[in-house]
């Protein structure tokens, strides 16, 4: 079950951006999709192209540490470090945040070109679903037009990898909507897409809030 509290960040969501409470049944499956993944021991994975590589790399940055709330070590964490790192162990329980695992796909540098030159261009996300993908986790896949070929063959081999999708896009959904390919479609209310992209931002902050406050919040 995840919690109230949680859950409460999708009305306090809508009620900045009231265009989004069409959305609402997504935005909450959504939530709970993700918390369920980290309660289990999984983790999110991120890809998008243009401006939506920037928005993997942004989501990637507020899971992996604080971001609204304090995030002590648990207690098994730090005695863990405090044995294997006397020395060291009072500045890094100072500074170290617990963290919700998360990937991104857009920052694999080497790998991606090496990919693109040697094999193919638009198989480079699916290629790393394929090796860091596993059963339990999720893939949020990010397409303002829904039409991404290379976001497309992202969320068909996590499926193979038997994980749970959430697509973020635009309004019609595109490809991804039109074969049903996501578990959970966020259809952002807007065709534009720097519109989509203004959505897309406090979208993405809202689960980062949720996740959160699940597993730091009171």
């Amino acid at each position: 079950m995840v919690k109230e509290s949680t859950l409460a960040a999708v009305p306090a969501l809508i009620a900045h951006y009231a265009p989004l409470a069409a959305c609402e049944k997504d935005l909450r499956e959504a939530v709970i999709a993700l918390c369920e993944s980290y309660r289990a021991g999984h983790k999110l994975i991120v890809c998008g192209n243009g401006g939506s590589a920037s928005d993997s790399e942004h989501i990637v940055g507020e899971l992996m540490k604080g971001f609204l709330l304090p995030r002590r070590l648990d207690g098994r964490i730090a005695e863990k470090i405090r044995a294997a790192c006397p020395e060291e162990a009072d500045y890094f329980l100072e500074n170290l945040q617990g963290t919700l695992p998360a990937l991104s796909l857009v920052n694999q540098v080497a790998l991606g070109t090496a990919f693109a030159n040697d094999q193919a261009p638009d198989l480079s996300f699916a290629q790393q679903i394929l090796g860091m993908g596993e059963p339990g986790d999720v893939l949020l896949a990010i397409s303002t037009s829904g039409n991404s070929k290379n976001v497309l063959y992202a969320i068909q081999m996590a499926h193979v990898r038997s994980m749970k999708v959430i697509a973020l896009t635009g309004r019609t959904g595109g490809r991804i909507a039109e074969r049903n390919l996501a578990d959970i479609a966020i259809r952002v209310p807007s065709d534009e897409t720097y519109r989509i992209q203004e959505y897309h931002l406090p979208v993405y902050h809202m689960l980062c809030i949720a996740a959160e406050n699940e597993f730091f919040g009171a």
